[in-house]
């Protein structure tokens, strides 16, 4: 496992395991908040992740992970669901959610705006269209986002068809 990070190797690690259990791995974080390092497992599938779901991967990754020891230091383990504004992340997230409400930060203002919220309308190779209710669309480069959620505004909110 040389060569990789820690989050690579966890999800080397437990992606058996979720498959085996038929979720979709949606994101690992490894992160240190305060003086706690936390390993967060994201899951979801098909009509919601329920307690029943992060229970059993809590259980069947616990001890493939303490066996074969890819963080040095203590950590806290969460799996949980990604929740309903979920942060689309890769190439499959922005792909799966063609058509459904998002948020959207950039980086750097656009016509002094940062955060836009409407129907992502496209993704092509990295760019992001994201049709806003005065029927306006701004493209972006995914690399140029602080952030893309999916919204949980009602989509009837907007008054033409996208």
């Amino acid at each position: 496992m040389a060569g990789k990070t820690t989050v690579d190797k966890v999800i080397e690690i437990i992606k058996p395991f979720v498959d085996e259990l038929s979720l979709e791995l949606w994101d690992v974080i490894f992160k240190k908040e305060g003086t706690d390092w936390y390993l967060r497992i994201f899951i979801d599938k098909e009509g919601g992740v329920s307690v029943d779901d992060c229970v059993n991967l809590t259980h069947k990754i616990t001890k493939p992970l303490d066996e074969a020891d890819p963080i040095s230091q203590s950590y806290m383990l969460e799996v949980s669901s990604p929740g309903i504004e979920r942060e689309l992340k890769n190439d499959e997230h922005f792909n799966k959610y063609v058509g459904y409400p998002v948020m959207m930060r950039t980086i750097r203002p656009i016509d002094n705006v940062r955060d836009f919220n409407g129907i992502m309308t496209e993704y092509k190779d990295g760019m992001i269209t994201v049709k806003l209710k005065d029927e306006k669309e701004v493209t972006v480069n995914k690399k140029e986002t602080s952030f893309v959620k999916l919204d949980d505004f009602d989509i009837n909110d907007f008054n033409k068809e996208i």
